[in-house]
């Protein structure tokens, strides 16, 4: 009887994994909360409105449709037996052999309470689309409100200089500079202000020296208004309390400061480390833990290469995917299993229209050739042949016309919300 493997998380390690494994002698389970698979570097291009949320997710079900040894599972891990090697969902308990949990990251209040229910995080694509509406809502708010209001209307901050945040504030600042003019001729958009406020002193702080420098000049370039070395206290959904003891006053706050790993119960405390990550040693097994394996952005893998753990990134989760599947296969036949190495091709931020750092192991460039770089492999990286080239037309468009068609506001209905409820009602009686 062929060995079970259960999936947690269909992300970039958790696919790729599923994929690559598809064609052994094992039985696989993949579990995950959505239908769907996020590409989510760029999500914040849907929150932006200048690609459909349906750009950058895939069904699962299609992706496997063809795997019969495949099989997909929509649902809520609510604990692991690691005992009983179980995995608890809202819709029953699935055995296994082996667990690969991949359930990637979350976005990290540190803790903050008010800025978790008030601020806008942007880890999915139904948090990219909530964005979306708050963003476009804000300037169909502006044409009603009073001048009390509009300063907080007005002003849009970014909290976090990473590659999301700077992503983020420079597709803001196109948008005020291009778009909103055009569709509210009415209205005065030198009064629109987007904020980057970032704790170091200086935005992409694990890139190099060169294009933290240029990433902050393209910024400013663009208009946006720049508070580097600020920390947020708090938020009451109307003003930003700052550490220093400065204010902003923005019903717009945009949280990418910080993640943490989306770590299911069940993994022993001993196992999880900084970040809410799960300790795995060099073949991605859970330390202290049998038959337990942990890939991607939750997993933290300490080598000597790599002393303080591997970034968070798209390529380490495919990488370790790609070696666990040789393992598993060597598993079956008996043979010596290979340990993770990673050698760090190098990392890339876009700011804007012909706008974007690159760094390479060896050297660094900024400019158009980034940004043509940048495109060039986001689109490779995508997961269908229709979905690159529905990207490539969008991209297209904007490019020449300096704008897009995808400015839709769409809330939840009641029969929606309705829906929702009564299938979590059905799974809880499961």
């Amino acid at each position: 009887m062929p060995k079970q493997i259960i999936i947690l998380g269909a992300g970039f390690a958790g696919l790729q994994l599923a994929r690559r494994i598809k064609d052994i002698d094992y039985e696989i389970t993949v579990i995950d909360q959505y239908n769907f698979h996020q590409f989510q570097p760029l999500l914040y291009q849907v929150a932006t409105a200048r690609l459909e949320p349906s750009a950058v997710s895939f069904p699962l079900r299609k992706v496997f449709q063809r795997e019969k040894h495949v099989h997909v599972r929509i649902t809520k891990v609510s604990s692991i037996d690691t005992e009983g090697q179980l995995v608890h969902t809202d819709d029953g308990s699935f055995g296994y052999d082996y667990l690969v949990v991949a359930t990637g990251c979350t976005s990290n209040f540190f803790g903050n309470k008010n800025i978790e229910k008030y601020a806008y995080p942007m880890k999915s694509t139904n948090e990219a689309i909530a964005l979306r509406n708050r963003i476009l809502l804000n300037f169909e708010d502006a044409l009603s409100a009073s001048a009390e209001d509009m300063e907080e209307i007005m002003n849009i901050a970014i909290v976090g200089g990473g590659p999301t945040g700077v992503e983020l504030a420079g597709a803001l600042a196109e948008m005020k500079k291009n778009v909103l003019p055009r569709d509210y001729p009415d209205m005065d958009f030198s009064r629109l202000s987007v904020y980057l406020v970032e704790g170091s002193p200086h935005t992409l702080q694990n890139m190099s020296a060169a294009a933290q420098q240029k990433s902050q000049q393209y910024l400013e370039e663009l208009g946006v208004k720049m508070r580097l070395e600020t920390l947020v206290q708090d938020y009451d959904g109307k003003t930003i309390t700052f550490k220093d003891g400065g204010t902003l006053r923005t019903r717009n706050l945009i949280w990418t400061a910080g993640v943490m790993g989306n770590v299911p119960t069940g993994i022993p405390v001993g196992s999880i480390v900084r970040g809410n990550r799960i300790n795995v040693d060099e073949f991605s097994a859970v330390t202290g833990v049998k038959h337990v394996f942990a890939l991607g952005d939750v997993a933290y893998m300490e080598t000597k290469d790599f002393p303080k753990g591997h970034p968070q990134l798209a390529n380490v989760a495919n990488n370790q995917a790609k070696n666990l599947a040789a393992n598993f296969k060597n598993m079956l036949g008996g043979a010596k299993l290979q340990p993770f190495k990673y050698k760090n091709p190098g990392t890339m931020a876009t700011v804007g229209k012909r706008k974007a750092v690159v760094d390479l192991p060896s050297f660094s460039f900024q400019g158009t050739l980034a940004w043509l770089t940048w495109m060039f492999l986001h689109l490779m990286l995508i997961l269908s042949v229709k979905n690159k080239l529905m990207i490539f037309i969008n991209w297209a468009i904007s490019y020449f016309t300096n704008d897009t068609t995808l400015r839709l506001i769409m809330l939840p209905t009641t029969k929606e919300v309705e829906l929702a409820e009564s299938h979590h009602a059905l799974a809880e009686k499961v």
